[in-house]
Parts: C-alpha cells; sequence; structure tokens
C-alpha cells in the first residue's frame, strides 16, 4: 500500500537519530568579557555583546560610555586590555588581517587628501585594499552608484559638504565589499536632508545582506532604522536587544490616545469610571490616559465606548520612544 501512495517512488530517507545537530550560525559581531583599561580608568567592563548577521544594531551611550573604545577594538586598531572580540568567528587579535577583510570601518572623523579628485581617492583605497587594477574601476563604479557620488568622481574631495564627505568615506568603505560595517557616528555634522538620505542608504546596505554596528547620539534616527539597540554606560551593556522587546519589558502601563467624532462627554464619564484607568486628559474631543489593563480589557473598553454612542475616530497606543528608554536606563552622570 506504500509503495501505491508513493507511485514507485523510493521513500525520503528517514532522519539519522544518531547525526549531530547543525551548529548555531556565527554571529557578525561577539564580545566576551570585553575590557579596556587606561591606568586607573577603566573604558569597557568585561563586555558581552552579540550582533546576528543582517542586524541595524544601534549602539547608544552618552559621550565617554566606551562606544568608540568597543568599536576601535572590533576594527582591530585597538588593543583591549583583557577578554575577546570577534567578528564573523575571526578573533580580531589573532587574526587581525583577516577579520580586516570582512569588516569595514567608518570613523566619526577623517582626513582627505587636498588635491585628489573622487575618484583617485577611491583609486587609491581600492589599491591599499589589494583590489586588482582590472576589477577596481568597475568596483569604483558600482560604490559611487549605490552612495549618489556618481555625478560627484572627478570633483575635489576637499571641496565637498560635511555630508558629502560622509557619503565618501562610505564610499570607501565599501570598496572590499564587508560583510560588517562599523560606523561611528555617521551622521555626526549633517543637516537633515543628509541624514535622511544616510538613513535610507544604511536600509539599502542591509537589504543587501550588510551587517551594520552604528553609534549615534540621534536617537529618534536609530529607532526608525535599527531593529536592535544596545545601551551603555560607564563602560557597562545595561540592556541589548530588539528596540520594543526592551521597551516593552521596561513599561508598567500603556499610554492610550483616544480621538472621537462624537460622545465626548460620555468618553470622559466612561474612562473616569473604569478601575485601572487613571490620569485622564481631555483636550476637547481628544483624550490621553494610562492605564494597567490588560489587552484584553482594553478591547472591551473600546467596546464600552461604542456601545455607549462614542462614535471613535482612534484608539491608539502610544509607542514609545528611543528616547524614554535611554533617560529611563541611564543615570547621567559623568
Amino acid at each position: 500500500m506504500t509503495e501505491a501512495m508513493n507511485d514507485g517512488a523510493p521513500a525520503a530517507a528517514a532522519p539519522d537519530p544518531k547525526a549531530e545537530p547543525a551548529p548555531p550560525p556565527v554571529p557578525a559581531v561577539r564580545t566576551i568579557a570585553l575590557t579596556k583599561r587606561y591606568g586607573a580608568f577603566t573604558a569597557l567592563k568585561s563586555l558581552d555583546l552579540t550582533i546576528e548577521k543582517g542586524d541595524i544594531f544601534g549602539f547608544i551611550g552618552p559621550n565617554g560610555a566606551g562606544k568608540t573604545t568597543t568599536i576601535r577594538i572590533l576594527a582591530t586598531l585597538l588593543a583591549p586590555t583583557s577578554g575577546q572580540a570577534f567578528i564573523n568567528g575571526i578573533d580580531v587579535r589573532r587574526a587581525p588581517y583577516e577579520a580586516k577583510r570582512r569588516l569595514g570601518f567608518m570613523p566619526d572623523s577623517f582626513g582627505v587628501y587636498d588635491g585628489m579628485r573622487l575618484r583617485e581617492y577611491l583609486d587609491f583605497f581600492g589599491a591599499a585594499y589589494k583590489i586588482p587594477r582590472k576589477k577596481r574601476q568597475g568596483i569604483i563604479d558600482d560604490v559611487l552608484q549605490l552612495t549618489d557620488l556618481t555625478s560627484k568622481a572627478d570633483d575635489y574631495v576637499s571641496a565637498f559638504s560635511r555630508g558629502m564627505k560622509q557619503r565618501c568615506c562610505l564610499a570607501k568603505t565599501l570598496l572590499h565589499d564587508p560583510d560588517v560595517l562599523l560606523l561611528d557616528e555617521p551622521a555626526s555634522g549633517l543637516d537633515p536632508r543628509a541624514r535622511i538620505e544616510m538613513r535610507e542608504l544604511l536600509k539599502t546596505l542591509r537589504r543587501m545582506g550588510k551587517t551594520i554596528l552604528i553609534s549615534s547620539h540621534i536617537l529618534s534616527e536609530l529607532g526608525d532604522m535599527c531593529n536592535k539597540i544596545g545601551i551603555i554606560e560607564h563602560g557597562e551593556l545595561l540592556h541589548a536587544g530588539p528596540f520594543r522587546d526592551i521597551l516593552e519589558s521596561l513599561r508598567h502601563e500603556r499610554e492610550i490616545h483616544l480621538r472621537v467624532l462624537d460622545g465626548a462627554d460620555a468618553a470622559l464619564r466612561i474612562l473616569e469610571a473604569t478601575e485601572g484607568v487613571h490620569n485622564v486628559e481631555r483636550s476637547g474631543s481628544e483624550f490621553q490616559f494610562e492605564t494597567s489593563l490588560s489587552l484584553e480589557a482594553i478591547s472591551d473598553l473600546h467596546m464600552r465606548l461604542s456601545a455607549d454612542g462614542v462614535r471613535i475616530l482612534f484608539f491608539e497606543e502610544e509607542k514609545g520612544t528611543l528616547e524614554d528608554v535611554f533617560l529611563h536606563l541611564t543615570k547621567g552622570g559623568l
């Protein structure tokens, strides 16, 4: 009967119970007890950080928190006092040149060469990356197109605006097609349009399969761009993971925004009479309130308002921001 059901096709081989399970995927970035001391000052304190492949990871912290120190160690530019750091499973201390082939580092500030046109600038770094001459110009054309700098290829780099120089540095960083990008304050000093363009470019790079670690003080943009965040203060990692998960873990109550077309007085009466709803604020036909109710109870509240003739335009939860998380977790000490 089995043969008839399979139409004569050979039966699939049963899994071997003795076969070893597939090893877990290697993280794009991993640090283990990473520590950096400068005399009596400890810049990093046993940092354990994991970034999976394909993440855009926002690294957040006040000035002097240890962000740049971490990035420079990962970029093989700074030796840790103790601990380990890995790029795609490669120990950056034991095999720095192998790690450099897989990472691209974009510092907060960088120099340009006077008298060099953009294409010459990229060709110089292409040679430094040991990209063969025959392939170099095609790769340069590709990164110019990706960073929207093709029209500037023959312009002098020293004459570029701050935003253009940032894109120029990113183009240089992408020449050897790294898997992991380490970006230290890439939007620093940029005007609003340049920041938006940089943000969209980084999203494009993620769709191309790049893993991006980005430090920034512009928290609102990181919240829109990053799928995961890590908050560091005084060299210690306070929290890391998906932004929304961290926000939910910190939130004890939900904030609800309600706007009605009709029945505002009835809405106010119901809200004030509902146990678990408090701090109700009304402005005309709009309401803000906090609640400790479960999701099911909030849904029941919505139906109760409608049943009492309240015509609801909006009933939505205030999502919270990255600034809320940052202020909640950090102490602000110097």
